[in-house]
């Protein structure tokens, strides 16, 4: 049950309010229309996580890099506006690999666990640190040419280039993950 009013509250009310004129309405005014979302194909999770896995296990022959060669793809339709704010490092990075000392076959599994990891999280752009392959000898950089195939093949992958100097320059990576659930 609602208390009632003291009646010094209603007159201080009628007071503070003043004279007030009922509106005379006739008609109601109908609720705008609901905004209709694009509508584009999305994947589903595990399509997304069956494309990253046929991306990383497809990257058996690597085209080679060299130690300094600056890295950037994006895909078709990605602006290269992003890509520019990409390359500033102007999206926070939400998770980082560092890919050191392992050979190919560890580097791709860690790859595969960590963008599953990534896409569960719905992590926007990521670091991964495959360095330079100064200690790969006459074979060249192994794993920075696996990063870049991989990356290239794997359809989560929205964009990449070389981290600015401060995150590791040629020898890192800043990626740009989808999210399309």
């Amino acid at each position: 049950m609602k208390p009632k009013a003291s009646p010094e509250d209603v007159e201080l009310f009628r007071k503070t309010v003043g004279k007030v004129k009922p509106v005379q309405q006739d008609r109601a005014v109908p609720a705008p229309a609901p905004r209709r979302r694009a509508v584009r194909a999305r994947l589903t999770h595990a399509a997304r996580l069956a494309a990253l896995e046929d991306g990383i296990a497809g990257a058996t022959s690597d085209p080679m890099v060299e130690s300094d060669a600056v890295l950037s793809h994006r895909r078709p339709g990605v602006p290269e506006s992003v890509l520019r704010k990409l390359r500033r490092g102007e999206y926070p990075v939400e998770g980082e690999l560092d890919l050191h000392g392992l050979t190919l076959a560890q580097a791709k599994e860690a790859l595969r666990e960590f963008f599953t990891d990534a896409l569960v999280r719905r992590a926007r752009c990521v670091r991964i640190i495959h360095g330079k392959g100064m200690r790969s000898g006459n074979r060249g950089p192994v794993l920075k040419s696996a990063v870049n195939a991989v990356l290239r093949k794997t359809s989560a992958v929205l964009a990449y280039v070389s981290a600015r100097p401060a995150d590791g320059g040629t020898g890192a990576v800043y990626v740009l993950l989808s999210q399309s659930p």
